[in-house]
């Protein structure tokens, strides 16, 4: 049996038979089995939008050897009568639990948000009352902040190529497209999320995995630099490993870590505000036309040096979707961006940050500490400004020209929008930086100036970042882990998993 990689280009609205056809006359054979191993949209020139793949063909007919393998990631299971406790469900929490699990250790995880059908009917009432509730919101709960999101399944993390693969079957197997092994740019949806973290939680506590929902880390008991006990509001629990992947929004998680000597340090992260856009003038801007065939929606990636000193680019950006109330606490007013698989809505929209550093923003060298109660005032300025959760806003035109707004525009966000100079309630240096930015976005895609930016986007990823070893451990202790966006070594659903994946493997080594 022959193997080869062909490569062909294929029309945004081909057919599974235009597909069948075109591989049957390149190979030269009827005789053949294939598998797409990658696709990806060449929209360089709008008069020819086309499919790039890259295909895996077998064949007697072929000449050539077999594929090489990669090497599967490995968990060999055994009775081993040691317990790990897992703080967080989102991706890093709850692979490291799973995999654990699935190597014969005792774990638990704890989860201070609701269960997803519970978290999705309290976003529900937040979005048509305006009452937060602490347990069920867009960033705490089953699944992590990522289960509101448009689950995107990009990394660019390197060598994590078994922790990926493993990561992607799981989500295959719960009910994700199976488009995301091969799409350059795979995202899932939170459609479909809800349900495969549902799938995922019946898995795991079917192997004898426990999580408990709504359940905070309050305390962990240490003697000796171990980690003995972790402490709920009504319960303490011992064990012999703690992995705590608290996500980068749990402010009172690290301050409890810190105040237990975990070490972490300041980091550079990203501050701004979401931009929002008809969805049909990003395709006309992107595509020359309002849709195509075959493609759901234009995306786009934009990136510029700002002021020189402070890079602006686009972030996490939603086609179709829609931007979200993303308090992490009642007092707290950011936003954040959803989509579902369709990608179908009125709107797309997308993070417009500006790279910055803690100490630059609090003017002198600040601690860990210090840089989270900076991040937090911040994001309280805008519930105060807003004396609510309506999100701040002004046209992209009027930030450019600082000129303040007062017609209020259409909108997907749920809960209302309130005018603002942002350009004054941002940082001086986030604001002129993504002056400078947009100025530069508004040349590369035409009508962009038309969009509006809303509130403050503050969670792109974590202004600090544990000192933790090579195997994950954190500086000075000899059993507690810090894992996933909250350790800040990872961002978004996949590089979570595989740093909690890892994690796991790492202790799956040592309890052997």
């Amino acid at each position: 049996m022959g193997y080869k990689i062909i490569e062909l280009k294929l029309p945004t609205g081909y057919s599974d038979k235009e597909l069948k056809e075109r591989i049957l006359k390149e190979c030269g054979s009827r005789d053949v089995t294939w598998q797409i191993e990658t696709k990806s949209l060449d929209a360089r020139k709008k008069g020819n939008i086309h499919w790039l793949m890259r295909i895996a063909v077998t064949s007697q007919d072929i000449k050539g050897d077999e594929p090489e393998q990669g090497s599967p990631l490995e968990i060999s299971y055994a009775k081993r009568n040691k317990r790990v406790v897992i703080t967080g469900s989102g991706p890093a929490g709850f692979f490291a639990a799973y995999v654990l699990q699935k190597a014969g250790f005792d774990t638990i995880i704890l989860e201070r948000g609701a269960e997803v059908d519970k978290r999705a009917a309290g976003i529900a009432n937040f979005e048509h009352t305006g009452e937060f509730s602490p347990v069920a919101n867009y960033s705490f709960g089953e699944g992590g902040a990522g289960t509101f999101s448009d689950g995107k399944l990009t990394s660019r993390s390197k060598h994590i190529s078994p922790e990926r693969d493993f990561f992607l079957e799981e989500y295959i197997d719960a009910g994700a497209p199976e488009e995301i092994r091969y799409m350059t740019h795979p995202h899932v949806g939170s459609d479909n999320l809800k349900n495969i973290v549902k799938k995922l939680r019946t898995k795991y506590t079917t192997l004898g995995g426990k999580i408990r929902f709504e359940k905070t880390l309050r305390e962990m008991a240490v003697k000796d630099g171990k980690i003995k006990e972790a402490i709920t509001e009504d319960d303490t629990i011992p064990a012999d490993y703690f992995i705590v992947a608290p996500g980068h929004s749990s402010y009172e998680t690290y301050r409890m870590l810190i105040a237990m000597g975990v070490q972490f340090r300041t980091k550079g992260f990203a501050l701004g505000c979401r931009a929002e856009h008809l969805q049909s003038d990003i395709n006309r801007a992107q595509w020359g036309v309002e849709g195509l065939p075959g493609v759901k929606a234009a995306e786009y990636r934009l990136a510029s040096d700002g002021d020189g000193k402070h890079p602006v680019y686009s972030f996490c950006m939603c086609p179709g979707g829609i931007v979200v109330p993303a308090a992490t606490y009642k007092h707290i007013n950011i936003v954040n961006g959803m989509s579902f698989y369709g990608r179908n809505g009125r709107f797309s929209n997308a993070a417009c940050v500006a790279g910055v550093h803690p100490d630059e923003l609090a003017g002198r060298k600040v601690t860990a500490l210090e840089a989270l109660q900076w991040l937090e005032n911040l994001e309280a300025s805008f519930f105060d400004f807003a004396k609510g959760y309506q999100a701040p806003f002004c046209s992209i035109s009027d930030f450019l020209r600082e000129k303040e707004p007062h017609k209020l525009p259409e909108t997907s966000y749920p809960l209302g929008l309130i005018p603002a100079p942002l350009w004054n309630i941002l940082p001086p240096a986030v604001s002129a930086s993504i002056r400078q930015g947009l100025a530069d976005f508004c040349r590369k895609i035409k009508g962009y100036e038309k969009g509006n930016l809303l509130g403050l986007e503050s969670k792109t990823s974590s202004p600090v970042q544990v000192i933790r070893e090579q195997n994950g451990l954190c500086t000075g202790f000899a059993n507690l882990f810090l894992a996933g966006e909250g350790s800040g070594y990872s961002g978004g659903i996949v590089s979570s998993a595989a740093d909690g994946i890892k994690i796991a493997m790492n202790i799956l080594k040592e309890g052997n």
